[in-house]
């Protein structure tokens, strides 16, 4: 009689459950906690399902699975492994770092844990032609869970929402300002939490800098989130090797700008005061991924509120790789241990999820760098079609100073600079660009709302 009302409490509990849940995949995480044996019945994707019971645990999409939650599983870092039927289903156990795993990280894994509850997920899986949304979901959940937390949030959170108002209707203001999020520079990637060693992705920040100049000249509020270290908005007419050469030290022992470098610091001091007094111009930084990636969430969200008034010019080199904090080890690397052997997991694609729900209405622009000019547009292409950006600024390594190619849904529109004049860049006419397709973007945002 026990076995029985165990048995129909079991089943009664998933039946809800899947009722209260509206599921009939494995596609939304699953937490159930019984008191004997924990009991996992699901469906495969094509949607059968199986009622031949097992105890221990059976590799098989579609078969019911359970095992005693007094029994012994399996301690595993590296007990992941793909299902026989469709070498895409990765298991794991107990694991410590299954949040985190690389091998995991790429599939939908059944995780066991020992508190007498089932999660399932569903990861991003490489082999088919679209990552479920539910997946990306949850791979971007554990990145964020698992970094660092922001070292003054807060007050970068309060600078952020006063910048925000504004420029913003709330502000009184006739109509919003127009408020680009600008990225610069490129993320570094820490191998020690204590970090003396790291990955760098190549960006001088010259673009970023660059085009900050020309949207506040096109009247754009601008959010600079930016490499610590790279290049500035209104700094790159100045000396490179040190700002020292601009200034001299006069008889009477004052500081001034040295003559040859007066005209070029006279202007970049009055534009980028005038940008700051104005309150148009808000500089967030960066170094490691984790920071950036948290930045951006803060700022796309904050964003929303704009709606098509609001633009993303996603121009920082993002790394594509990254060592999970919690798998990060403490001090240094020490190379007496010998050559030195890493796995790297993938770093989700925010883009997507900044698309769809972080800031959904703005108006998105990506880019593409490649040092291989034949492969260029068709990445260019593809990232359109994957990420459901408007545009993508795609720019091959050696020439990107001189021309770009704007790709859209429609058409593919060649940028150059202008070689008649000397201090002329890329971004001058890139800039006046897409600001025209970010005005009719807004217009039939407009239309759109009084249809």
């Amino acid at each position: 009689m026990k076995k029985f009302i165990s048995s129909f409490v079991v089943y009664s509990t998933i039946f809800l459950g899947a009722i209260l849940l509206g599921f009939p995949t494995i596609s939304r995480s699953i937490r159930l906690a019984l008191p004997d044996k924990i009991l996992v019945s699901f469906k495969s994707q094509a949607g059968s399902t199986s009622e031949t019971p097992k105890e221990g645990l059976k590799e098989e999409l579609g078969m019911k699975m359970s095992f005693p939650t007094g029994s012994s599983l399996p301690d595993c870092s590296h007990a992941c492994g793909p299902c026989s039927p469709c070498k895409r289903v990765m298991l794991s156990f107990k694991c410590s770092i299954a949040a985190s795993c690389p091998i995991v990280y790429r599939c939908r894994f059944l995780r066991f844990s020992p508190v007498n509850f089932l999660q399932t997920s569903t990861m991003d899986s490489r082999n088919g032609p679209e990552a479920p949304q539910e997946g990306l979901d949850t791979d971007v959940k554990l990145f964020f869970d698992s970094a660092p937390p922001l070292r003054d949030s807060l007050s970068l959170s309060e600078r952020l929402t006063e910048f925000i108002e504004r420029n913003s209707w709330s502000s009184g203001n006739k109509r919003p300002n127009r408020v680009v999020c600008i990225t610069s520079g490129g993320t570094t990637v820490p191998l020690e939490r204590r970090c003396i060693r790291y990955i760098d992705n190549f960006s001088s920040g010259h673009r970023g800098a660059a085009s900050t100049e020309y949207f506040l000249k096109a009247g754009y509020a601008v959010i600079y989130l930016h490499r610590r270290g790279t290049c500035q908005p209104y700094c790159r007419s100045l000396p490179e090797d040190s700002f020292l050469e601009c200034l001299e030290v006069t008889e009477e022992s004052s500081v001034q700008v040295h003559q040859s470098h007066s005209a070029v610091v006279t202007r970049a001091l009055r534009d980028h005061h005038a940008a700051v007094e104005k309150r148009l111009l808000l500089k967030l930084p960066f170094t490691t991924i984790f920071e950036y990636l948290q930045i951006l969430r803060m700022v796309a969200i904050s964003m929303r509120s704009l709606g098509a008034h609001c633009m993303f010019y996603l121009a920082a080199a993002v790394s594509d790789f990254y060592v999970p904090w919690d798998c990060m080890v403490e001090h240094k690397i020490q190379s007496a241990s010998g050559p030195l052997d890493m796995r790297l997991a993938q770093v989700p694609k925010m883009l997507l999820v900044l698309r769809k729900e972080w800031s959904p209405m703005a108006f998105c622009i990506s880019f593409k760098l490649e040092t291989d000019s034949k492969i260029l547009l068709e990445k260019a292409d593809k990232a359109l079609r994957k990420y459901n950006v408007h545009m993508v600024v795609a720019n091959e390594l050696s020439t990107r100073k001189e021309v770009v190619i704007l790709v859209t849904g429609s058409e593919r529109l060649t940028v150059r600079r202008n070689k008649n004049e000397a201090d002329d860049d890329v971004e001058n006419p890139l800039i006046k660009l897409l600001v025209e397709k970010h005005s009719a973007y807004i217009e039939e945002s407009i239309l759109r709302e009084t249809a």
